[in-house]
């Protein structure tokens, strides 16, 4: 796909997007940390609803260890995977307070040694605590650049590598999140709504006219 076209197709998404930012609720880079690491096959929504009774009694890293494993588990429960996710979250909770002062760190290779944050989630971090032009490839980012052909890949690695040589300057920090959200309502994985797309002309999907 040329640089044109490209340009087009995030100039077109961010005039239907003016807002281009993650859904998960949050108050402090620790919050948005604990939210991503809890969104892992589980919807926003749900993170939410989780998000919303955890952070009111426990919003720090002290205070989430101090509730311990068992509290813990009870508040995240209705999360996928709740019993390996409550440990990675205590054990990132002792990491932060031994390690960084109970601040979130700003770098990939410092954010990855904290138990359950792999590559996505520290781009996440990185993209939209720290402003820094990351992709977080998730199955929306995956799903979306090989559809429409603007990056094609077998892996979120190698879509990330691509989209991160092909996009804007202009658009560097808001295409990851212009991408989940056209993926999440507009280019949805069943039966997606090219009607009403506003990169329908650019896309190049072959099935979009059915």
């Amino acid at each position: 796909m040329n640089p044109k076209t490209v340009f087009q197709i995030f100039k077109n998404l961010s005039s239907s997007i003016p807002n281009p930012t993650t859904e998960l609720n949050y108050n402090s880079n620790f919050e948005l940390l604990i939210a991503v690491m809890l969104s892992a096959r589980t919807t926003d929504k749900t993170v939410n609803k989780i998000t919303s009774s955890l952070f009111a009694i426990a919003n720090t890293p002290e205070k989430i260890l101090k509730l311990g494993i068992k509290e813990i588990k009870k508040h995240i429960k209705s999360s996928g995977f709740f019993n390996t996710k409550a440990k990675n979250i205590a054990k990132t909770c002792e990491i932060l307070v031994k390690n960084f002062n109970s601040q979130i760190p700003k770098t990939r290779e410092e954010l990855e040694t904290l138990p359950g944050v792999g590559r996505k989630t520290a781009n996440v971090i990185l993209n939209i605590a720290f402003n820094q032009p990351t992709i977080a490839v998730d199955t929306h980012v995956f799903r979306v650049a090989n559809r429409i052909g603007i990056a094609q890949g077998k892996t979120p690695e190698e879509i990330e590598t691509k989209l991160l040589k092909i996009i804007p300057k202009k658009f560097a920090k808001t295409a990851g999140n212009l991408l989940i959200l056209h993926g999440r309502y507009t280019c949805i994985a069943q039966k997606p709504k090219c009607k009403s797309c506003v990169i329908n002309e650019m896309c190049m999907y072959q099935f979009k006219n059915i």
